[in-house]
């Protein structure tokens, strides 16, 4: 500090030097005191304590730092003597007391209150130690501080009984607005095979899948995922790229194992892998040996063979923006081989989704017929953003006039006028994708729909 004197300056920088003497750090405490900043030494002493939790000497000054008045000294015996008897120097026998000294004191004397014996010098029981480090907390940082790692060596995260699984929702497909060929291709191959055990087991259909929804961001890739979780009454587990990695070797790997392990115990559940391509980048080009054990992992743990009973009613849905950045290895028969391409709503889901996004605004005679027209390939969230838009515009109004204006067509109109679409950007890396990097079919659906669109 700038109003500091030089020999608090080189105490200071004595103490730095040497933190584990207690003595200096209490001389340094002293000054401090006498200078009157108090909060200062009740710091200084509160670390000589962490060193020496014994120190009387520091203890004493934390008191006097804190304003707490000192315990007075009492005398070494808990009984307090009698009055003095005095004794005839002639016979050295004692005196008889004066019969008029035991005499009561007249009534209009006031009488002396009782001496109350005082406690040990040594004695600090009456001291409120938890009220004090309530009041150095902000001063003092921890004693002690939380070893991230456990005893055995895991990371705490580590702990299986850690993730966090969801009961089966209420939300199901019908919730979803439109997107029925969607629908239509999740029933097919994914939702008919669980809801007849008897065909699926005269089919040889195994209770376990994996399924890849990809497409343009906002256009509901995780509403359809918990939707497909609240068709099977299945329990839902979400996991993302900062619920796997750790900084310590090993423990990604683990945390990833322990999901599985946790969603085979709460099975049926459904695992949904969010931004797969960040959990499962092509190995080829990841320079991070960490997250190429992370995607072997990954690839083990789908395969089920970590677990005996391997993934009986475990159901791994994941999504992703970049399907051609996810490792090769991922989509292969027996691991996420069905693939669902997730496209921005349709004009029956554009409707209702801004049907809810205008539910609870003043609106006056909006026509979602041309609002709907005016927002091809919007997706989910440019919708949302575009009621916000609105709004905006009719609450500044007011705000100007000082008087309410309701929402109405033009604002929604004006709104969608100057959005533009977050699915073009996409859609033009991908079509390249589709045009030149179509192995295998992989993207036959997207190819179909660029071609109806007239995007190629």
């Amino acid at each position: 500090m700038a109003d500091e004197s030089p020999l608090i300056r080189s105490l200071r920088a004595a103490v730095a030097a040497a933190p584990g003497d207690v003595p200096l750090r209490l001389h340094f405490a002293e000054l401090l005191l006498s200078e009157g900043r108090h909060d200062e030494a009740v710091a200084e002493a509160a670390v000589a304590l962490q060193h020496a939790p014994g120190d009387a000497d520091a203890r004493a000054l934390m008191m006097r730092a804190m304003g707490v008045p000192p315990v007075a000294a009492s005398a070494p015996t808990t009984e307090r003597p009698g009055p003095a008897v005095p004794a005839d120097p002639a016979t050295d026998l004692p005196v008889p007391a004066d019969p008029a000294a035991d005499a009561p004191a007249p009534a209009d004397t006031p009488a002396e209150p009782p001496v109350q014996p005082e406690p040990p010098v040594g004695d600090r029981s009456s001291f409120d130690w938890d009220a004090a480090e309530q009041q150095v907390q902000d001063l003092v940082g921890p004693r002690f501080l939380e070893d991230p790692q456990a005893a055995d060596g895991e990371g705490r995260a580590g702990d299986a009984a850690a993730w966090d699984v969801d009961a089966p929702g209420a939300v199901r497909l019908a919730d979803v607005g439109g997107m029925e060929e969607v629908k239509d291709r999740l029933e097919a191959a994914f939702l008919a095979p669980m809801r007849n055990p008897e065909l699926r087991r005269l089919y040889g259909k195994s209770l376990r899948g994996g399924l890849l929804l990809y497409g343009p961001p906002g256009c509901g890739k995780t509403f359809i995922a918990r939707a497909v979780a609240g068709e099977l009454g299945a329990n839902f587990l979400t996991v993302s790229l900062s619920d796997v990695l750790d900084m310590w070797i090993g423990a990604s790997e683990k945390n990833i194992h322990d999901i599985f392990e946790t969603a085979r115990r709460q099975a049926p559940c459904v695992v949904f892998l969010d931004e797969l391509d960040a959990l499962g980048a092509k190995r080829s080009r990841t320079h991070s040996s960490g997250l190429r054990n992370v995607v072997n992992q990954l690839l083990t743990e789908l395969d089920g063979i970590a677990s005996g009973a391997g993934n009986e009613g475990v159901f791994v849905l994941a999504a992703t923006n970049v399907p051609w950045d996810v490792d090769i290895a991922l989509r292969r028969p027996g691991r996420l081989d069905r693939t669902l391409l997730v496209l921005p709503p349709d004009s029956t889901a554009r409707e209702a989704i801004l049907r809810y996004h205008l539910r609870e605004r003043p609106i006056e005679a909006v026509d979602l017929g041309k609002l709907v027209k005016a927002t091809e390939d919007f997706s989910g969230a440019d919708l949302a953003h575009v009621c916000e838009t609105a709004a905006e515009a009719a609450l500044l109004d007011s705000a100007r006039s000082g008087r309410v204006r309701l929402i109405t067509t033009k604002d929604l109109l004006g709104a969608a006028k100057q959005i533009k679409p977050s699915t073009e950007p996409w859609f033009a890396a991908a079509r390249n994708v589709a045009m030149f990097a179509n192995e295998g079919g992989l993207y036959d659906d997207l190819l179909a729909h660029l071609k109806r669109k007239r995007k190629l």
